[in-house]
């Protein structure tokens, strides 16, 4: 029946060794004494200080179920030789752990690999006899042929997680693809009967194989209470049962369960698909999804309960500070962010971990703490479990094994081991206890400023709220969205509305309560039919009652909550206190773009929208705090645009690679992707660092390709048409509307010829053009232009072409003209009406005296002055410009510092305006002083005012 394998000479263990294995294990230590040539012989062939792969794992699997004529053996033997293969295999496993010479990852990883060979086999060896009696399940499919069917065993828990430990139950689904009936036919010896049937007597028969527990013992125990309606229910359930379960009868728990859910081995793609997008979503939410809390409290009540009523509070899995807290932390955020996150959809523990420390939703000590902890604890759990192989996460009471299992853990006595056990549950217990518990109560700095009853804030709240607001309020509550509400949102906007109520309150400020309360209606309205947005509400009271001075100094970003709801998650952490810099952005970005596959433009598209707008709103609402200068608010929206543009083009031409193979460029090598012979080319406020917040994108798009070559693919195309389908997907991937919104707008009328030019034009292209036909007002457009990304050796060539142009020798009086030209016509297009400056209107960035004069102003010094200081080029942002000119001298120090706190001063406005959703036309009494300043200085250096008609 076993192997007959000839030896050489007996595996002897040293003195040392067996002592390790007796202080570990008793039940290790029985089987080698009463099977010590069986283990000499298998520890001969499989050392303790060598792993084991998968393929060895099968091998021995196969030998075990032969009879002595090395055919398969009948049931009897085959479920005898499973089981010896299984107490040797657990010998080797214990004595390995005790003595140190294997990883934990290791160990988890060969016991989850030897328990998906046995179900697998028992899969394989049940399926065979059951064929034929009835012969192969089948079903019709959506085309109306017949297929197979096919039963997927969906590996939950541990087992799903490969972190299978020394005697843990697998926790197992069967699911099988439809309803049908077996190709029986009596004639053959087989009859026929239905799909149901046959799975579950397939799922009998693998359970029978691994669980029943003979004078062997068993292989694994197999728990299946898991299942759609759990016990009693029918074994296997095909996929449309399981779609309508999920769909109608999913629990929250249930989430946490399916969390971990893995098909063992392999099932056919069509199969492993449809399976997966029923799992998928019922897993993980597209929106953040904080329901996902107060199913962590209820879960985490009940086990406390039973580890109170078991007196089990020795239990290092369940009890306080235990393994289960740990995995609740994890899972609990998966849950919450997996749907946005997709590095979060891991099923290990160890690595959930470790994508959360690199989203910064764990801090690092937290990260480190947690990890540490759960090493130890499964360390710990191992060692409890391999005293008699029984499945038990308790402290032994016995001095004897306490003794014992101190020194196979390497601590000296007992109550070393209890105090770095006590450690590392404190460590656990203080993030676990935050997530769940904290994040249910308001902080309150004075408690005697708010009744605590929720029906004497509501009247509080209503003695401060306007008539108007009061009467708003009341029409939320009687409207016909609220009243046909489900049972589940009405409940939630329920629970919320408590937080609502004193995060109103808590500000003391009658004017901001007022303020905020319309906008808050509106952004409640947007979200109570997808209710898991008032969860959020609830579950981030702190933060809530941040978002009212947010909601009051901003209807800007009141509307973008609104219409995108997404968003809320980010600005309830609060993550707008600290700004990124751009390689931290261009980490996150890389971060959330890792799991998007290549050929999935939806999500591509989706996860630049969300990175974009959740940045931007981050920085405006730093911009309301006050908290950061004009200048880096513009930065940051700057920074956030070029990691856009960056990853679009990386994705854009890993696609036509994928489809054309590589370009040749104009050296006449095939391009990479480190230099992918194209760059984009950022004017205007993106070149020049001074994005708003709805600013659009003016592009131009160079490249380096040998335009009449040919890529190096089986489907070829020219290089010009390889450049120009680039720029055009990457117009895609920034223009096209999504429900995520666009990325961004993008003007291309900069480009060579307007709108009448090529998309995309070559780099001797662009220099010829510029020399020879651009006008004037195109040379002023360059001042504020700069390489965002792409081929180094473009942009280089771009920076060179740019100096060349901005440096050709104009006189004065030309540059004088052209420029006052310019300005007189915009003034005249798009400056305040004849209506509204007798009104006292004044445009801050089209009228005279506002941002473009000064703006002109700088293109006027580069323009003029550049063939005689070079160096004039080599900025595109006007602060700089205006430093530059001072140095060289060309205009007065004073000059140039005033006409740069005007700029400023005057951007700032503009921001305050564009959160404020106001227009850029102000009151011209409050701007006297910086208006005559400007004007002026134009007066003063053109020699001309900028409405002066020519």
């Amino acid at each position: 029946m076993f192997p007959a394998t000839p030896i050489a000479s007996d595996y002897q263990p040293t003195a040392a060794q067996l002592q390790v294995l007796q202080t570990a294990s008793e039940f290790a230590y029985q089987i080698w004494e009463s099977r010590t040539i069986s283990c000499q012989t298998f520890l001969r062939s499989y050392p303790l200080n060598q792993t084991l792969t998968r393929q060895q794992i099968d091998d021995l699997i196969q030998d075990y179920t032969l009879d002595d004529n090395y055919q398969l053996a009948d049931e009897a033997q085959v479920m005898s030789g499973l089981r010896h293969l299984r107490m040797l295999l657990m010998m080797r496993w214990i004595w390995q752990d005790a003595l140190g010479v294997i990883k934990f990852e290791q160990l988890t990883d060969e016991l989850s690999e030897f328990a998906d060979g046995c179900i697998l086999f028992a899969k394989d060896y049940t399926y065979q006899h059951l064929i034929t009696k009835y012969g192969q399940p089948t079903f019709i499919d959506v085309k109306g042929k017949r297929q197979i069917d096919d039963m997927a065993i969906m590996a939950m828990g541990k087992l799903g997680a490969h972190e299978l430990n020394l005697s843990s139950d697998i926790d197992l689904i069967f699911v099988h693809q439809a309803r049908g009936e077996t190709d029986g036919d009596k004639s053959k010896g087989t009859r026929s009967i239905d799909n149901k049937r046959f799975m579950t007597r397939l799922g009998q028969g693998i359970i029978k194989l691994l669980d029943n527990c003979t004078a062997d013992g068993f292989v694994f125990r197999v728990d299946m209470r898991l299942r759609p309606w759990g016990d009693g229910s029918d074994l296997a359930i095909h996929l449309s049962a399981l779609e309508k379960y999920f769909t109608q009868h999913g629990r929250a728990w249930e989430r946490f369960a399916w969390l971990k859910a893995r098909v063992v081995g392999q099932i056919t793609p069509v199969f492993y698909s449809e399976l997966q997008a029923l799992i998928k979503p019922f897993v993980f939410r597209y929106y953040v999804d904080y329901s996902a809390f107060s199913a962590l409290r209820e879960m985490k009540s009940l086990i406390q309960n039973q580890v109170v009523q078991r007196e089990d509070l020795d239990n290092i899995k369940l009890g306080a500070g235990g393994i289960r807290d740990i995995e609740f932390v994890v899972q609990a955020y998966q849950l919450i962010y997996g749907g946005r996150y997709p590095q979060l959809q891991v099923k290990a523990c160890l690595q959930a971990l470790q994508a959360l420390y690199e989203l910064n939703y764990l801090e690092r000590i937290t990260y480190e703490q947690l990890q540490a902890a759960y090493r130890f604890l499964r360390r710990l759990e191992h060692a409890i479990q391999a005293i008699n192989d029984q499945q038990t996460q308790r402290l032994p009471h016995d001095p004897h094994w306490q003794h014992n299992l101190a020194m196979t853990l390497g601590f000296e006595d007992w109550n070393g081991l209890l105090t770095k056990l006590n450690d590392h549950r404190h460590n656990v217990n203080v993030p676990f206890e935050r997530m769940v518990t904290e994040r249910q109560v308001p902080a309150q700095e004075d408690t005697t400023l708010e009744p605590a009853d929720i029906n004497e804030q509501i009247a509080q709240l209503d003695a401060i709220l306007n008539e108007e607001n009061r009467a708003q309020l009341q029409r939320f509550w009687d409207s016909k969205m609220v009243t046909n509400l489900s049972d589940e949102a009405r409940a939630r906007l329920n629970a919320a509305y408590p937080v609502i109520v004193h995060a109103l309150l808590a500000h003391q400020e009658q004017h901001l309560a007022n303020t905020a309360l319309p906008r808050l209606i509106t952004l409640l309205e947007a979200i109570c039919r997808r209710s898991i947005y008032l969860v959020m509400l609830a579950e981030n009271p702190n933060a809530t009652t941040a978002l009212i001075p947010m909601l009051s100094a901003s209807p800007w970003i009141a509307n973008e909550l609104a219409r995108y709801p997404v968003l809320l998650d980010s600005f309830l952490q609060q993550r707008y206190r600290h700004l990124p810099d751009k390689p931290e952005l261009r980490d996150i970005l890389r971060q959330r773009l890792l799991r998007v596959e290549p050929d999935d433009e939806e999500e591509l598209l989706s996860v630049l929208r969300l990175f974009k707008k959740n940045q931007v709103l981050a920085v405006a609402a730093s911009d309301v705090l006050a908290e950061r200068p004009i200048m880096k608010v513009s930065d940051s929206l700057t920074y956030i645009a070029a990691v856009v543009l960056e990853a679009a083009l990386e994705r854009a031409f890993a696609e036509l690679v994928k489809r054309y193979g590589y370009p040749i460029a104009q050296d006449g090598d095939p391009v990479t992707e480190a230099d992918c012979g194209f760059a984009i080319i950022g004017y205007g406020k993106l070149g020049g660092l001074e994005l708003s917040y709805s600013s659009d994108l003016d592009l131009v798009f160079l490249h380096k390709i040998k335009e009449q070559g040919m890529t190096t693919g089986e489907n070829s195309v020219s290089g010009m048409k390889f450049a120009a389908r680039l720029a055009q997907k990457l117009m895609t991937y920034l223009n096209t509307q999504t429900r995520d919104g666009r990325a961004y707008e993008v003007d291309m009328r900069l480009r060579p010829s307007g709108n009448a030019g090529m998309m995309v034009v070559s780099c001797h292209a662009f220099e010829t053009y510029q020399l020879d036909k651009a006008w004037s007002w195109e040379h002023q457009a360059l001042v504020r232009a700069r390489a965002i990304c792409g081929d180094k050796r473009v942009t280089a060539r771009f920076h060179d072409i740019r100096r060349t142009v901005l440096s050709l020798p104009r006189t004065l009086d030309e540059v004088r003209v052209e420029v006052t030209a310019m300005r007189i016509k915009m003034q005249k297009h798009l400056g305040t009406s004849r209506k509204d400056q007798r009104a006292g209107k004044f445009h801050l960035k089209q009228d005279a005296g506002g941002i473009i004069d000064i703006e002109f102003l700088a293109q006027f010094a580069v323009l003029a002055y550049s063939h005689e200081y070079p160096s004039l080029t080599k900025w595109s942002d006007n602060v700089r410009i205006f430093e530059e000119v001072a140095q060289l001298g060309i205009w007065e120090e004073e000059v140039c510092q005033n006409l740069t706190d005007a700029y400023l001063r005057i951007r700032a406005a503009t921001h305050q305006l564009a959160l404020a959703e106001q227009s850029s036309s102000v009151d011209e009494s409050l701007w006297v002083e910086t208006r005559a300043l400007v004007q002026n200085q134009w007066q003063h250096l053109m020699g001309v005012t900028s409405t002066e008609e020519k």
